[in-house]
């Protein structure tokens, strides 16, 4: 098989053959004061435990940052640049969002196909100057490339360790905001004049969109109100990633489905569904070799009847017809050809039946820790339809509590390395006094 006058070796062809269409994808998370945190610790892998189970830790090493945090935290980032007025918060509630977090992803496949992880650096990176276009570089807090997650489907069907690279970009919705002199001012001149400008933390202005829906005939479709109906502005994020890209000469994909509710599976049910689609395939392989092996064993089973053929001489010799000898003749170079496949189909099934329970196994351990945390929030989930204002109080406390916890434990931490520096330089003047 050619590709682009190339021949492909055995696992390139089995890319080709059996891989859905590349799509790409870019969508958008949001995250007040009390909940980036979860975010942060996924990002910049700072947990010891990760909710998505293909992390190989190993592997962390290998994730790129296209850009870091110039101090310890998300929301320390954001409280520096406040107060060196590079953005502003005013006004904006406890509960604000103030952070936006933007993922963008391509199928595992199609970095695969184009030389793995170095390609995929530098996709990401380019996708990283789009997120800095569009946001403004210095409101991109963070930006890193994982390439530490197994794709499990990948790597059982290519025989090799298939990793799936994409990018977590964590970012300010910034908008320009006039502030005008109020009518109090002293200066009848000034009033309702410009006073300044700043940038204002607001995620709905960042992505209110004005660009109105139409049908096939180009009409604007309107809403019962009669009011006109506007594009999502995520969905014109995805034309603008996929036109940015394409335009810097990343080919061979497609702008992510329209609709596509994909993205919004959490990773444990995202496993899951995966796992069923990986279980289909495997069941409809074994049924396809199975199709494979049994004319193959009727053969086997044509060969024992040979033992039949014949009758004894009075010499104690075996006497057959002509007509048994050619059938006898047959069967056995038959029989000859067909034991190596028998053996290589027999293997070939209880390969992908091997598999296949491995597979299910691994599912119901996941449908189990899924239920169980399922029935650990079912207090919650009660609470939440009953009596959603108290859960929505609970909830802002838990984070309340979360967040004090987190900056304990880094002013612990900070004070250890403080007293350990002490302890070094004491060492340090305590060595040179004995010099």
């Amino acid at each position: 098989m050619l590709c682009n006058g190339f021949a492909l070796s055995g696992k390139e062809r089995k890319m080709a053959k059996t891989n859905k269409a590349d799509m790409s994808c870019a969508r958008v998370k949001q995250y007040t004061a009390f909940d980036v945190s979860k975010a942060e610790r996924h990002n910049e892998r700072k947990n010891e435990t990760y909710e998505n189970m293909n992390v190989i830790t190993e592997r962390i090493a290998l994730n790129v940052h296209f850009k870091k945090p110039t101090v310890p935290t998300y929301m320390e980032q954001l409280k520096q640049m406040e107060t060196d007025g590079l953005v502003s918060l005013r006004g904006l509630r406890k509960d604000a969002t103030l952070f936006n977090e933007i993922v963008i992803d391509v199928n595992t496949m199609y970095f695969e196909r184009n030389g793995g992880y170095e390609y995929a650096k530098q996709f990401y990176e380019e996708a990283y100057h789009f997120i800095e276009e569009k946001f403004g570089a210095d409101n991109v807090i963070s930006a890193v490339m994982h390439a530490d997650e197994i794709n499990v489907a990948a790597t059982e069907e290519l025989g090799k360790e298939v990793y799936h690279y994409h990018l977590h970009a964590m970012v300010l919705p910034v908008v320009e905001k006039e502030i005008l002199w109020s009518k109090r001012c002293k200066n009848p001149e000034l009033r309702g004049t410009v006073k300044e400008v700043v940038n204002q933390i607001s995620h709905s202005k960042k992505w209110k969109s004005d660009i109105p829906m139409t049908d096939e005939k180009g009409n604007p479709l309107l809403k019962k109100n009669g009011k006109p109906m506007f594009r999502a502005s995520y969905s014109i994020l995805q034309d603008e990633l996929f036109n940015y890209m394409t335009e810097r000469g990343f080919k061979g994909f497609q702008r992510g489905e329209y609709g596509s509710t994909a993205e919004h599976l959490t990773s444990l049910q995202y496993q899951i569904q995966q796992d069923k689609e990986r279980l289909e395939k495997l069941q409809k392989r074994i049924q396809k070799e199975q199709v494979k092996y049994e004319p193959a064993r009727h053969i086997s089973k044509t060969l024992n009847e040979i033992d039949g053929m014949g009758q004894k001489t009075f010499t104690g010799k075996m006497a057959i017809s002509k007509e048994d000898y050619s059938q006898l003749t047959a069967l056995a170079k038959e029989g000859i050809t067909s034991r190596a496949e028998i053996n290589k189909l027999e293997q070939s099934a209880n390969y992908y039946r091997q598999k296949y329970f491995d597979s299910a196994n691994a599912l119901e351990r996941m449908k189990t820790k899924y239920n169980e945390l399922k029935e650990k929030c079912r207090p919650f989930l009660q609470a939440l339809e009953h009596f959603p204002e108290v859960a929505k109080l609970f909830t802002e406390k838990v984070k309340q509590l979360f967040s004090f916890k987190e900056a304990q434990e880094r002013a612990e931490k900070e004070a250890r390395e403080k007293e350990r520096q002490e302890r070094i330089k004491a060492r340090r003047n305590k060595r040179g006094m004995e010099r």
